[in-house]
């Protein structure tokens, strides 16, 4: 295990934890020692993850957080605020896929409350979260925001007919991250003066439940683009949309 007295010190929290992409960037983030907010909706299973990771000799722990729920984001604020009185990195995982086919052209049939779920989970919680995070971030000398895009809320990309998702049209996810990254870009600039740094990640197309049966990259290596982000250094970008520290067009 990589470890040193500044690493150790930080607090990272993640969103969606107890599984997947979430479990993953936990497991490898808590290996350079620092401590890991596990949160999730279900407190029993992110008691199960958090253990998992202490057995693997990771400092987690677990914290109950149904992101769209405001007084749950509350309480999760004031309980860190009280137990570390800072919040280094955010990673905002959780999120929904609820369109039913990602090879699908629907944005004329998808239900108005197919959109409005897909957005009060990718979306709108992650605004709240973030925002009623943000003083506790203020407060690390080195605050991260790692928000997990997709490749699927690339507007250029979607408008090439040459690009490899052109034919994926899942309407409401995809819309929901392309406002999850103009997010991205809007409080980067605004936080431009400050030690935060704001960016999108596109994990890659990865073998959790989320990604299907077909996709072609490992857990592990989709958790990378996450845990790169969350510890850049001072010198790092801000504001940007990367996969594997290449940038993703937006």
């Amino acid at each position: 295990m990589v470890e040193n007295s500044e690493l150790k010190n930080k607090v990272a929290l993640i969103t969606g934890a107890n599984k997947g992409l979430g479990l993953e960037m936990s497991r490898q983030l808590g290996q350079h020692g620092l401590t890991i907010l596990i949160a999730g909706r279900n407190l029993e299973a992110v008691k199960t993850a958090a253990s998992k990771l202490d057995n693997q000799g990771v400092k987690a722990q677990a914290i109950a957080l149904d992101v769209g729920d405001s007084k749950q984001i509350q309480s999760a604020v004031e309980q860190i605020g009280e137990q570390f009185g800072k919040l280094d990195i955010l990673i905002n995982n959780a999120g929904v896929f609820l369109d039913g086919d990602w090879l699908i052209s629907n944005a004329s049939s998808v239900s108005i409350d197919i959109i409005r779920q897909t957005f009060d989970t990718n979306f709108f919680a992650l605004v709240e979260l973030t925002q009623a995070l943000l003083p506790l971030i203020l407060k690390s000398p080195s605050g991260r925001i790692v928000n997990m895009s997709s490749i699927e809320g690339s507007l250029t990309l979607h408008a090439d007919p040459n690009s490899p998702i052109y034919d994926s049209k899942p309407f409401a996810y995809n819309a929901s991250k392309a406002a999850v990254n103009s997010f991205t870009v809007h409080l980067a600039h605004e936080l431009r003066n400050t030690h935060v740094k704001v960016n999108s990640a596109h994990p890659g197309w990865v073998k959790t439940e989320l990604g299907g049966e077909g996709a072609m990259m490992d857990i592990t290596e989709g958790a990378k683009t996450g845990v790169e982000l969350a510890m850049l250094p001072d010198d790092g970008p801000s504001g940007g949309f990367f996969h594997l520290g290449q940038p993703v067009l937006w």
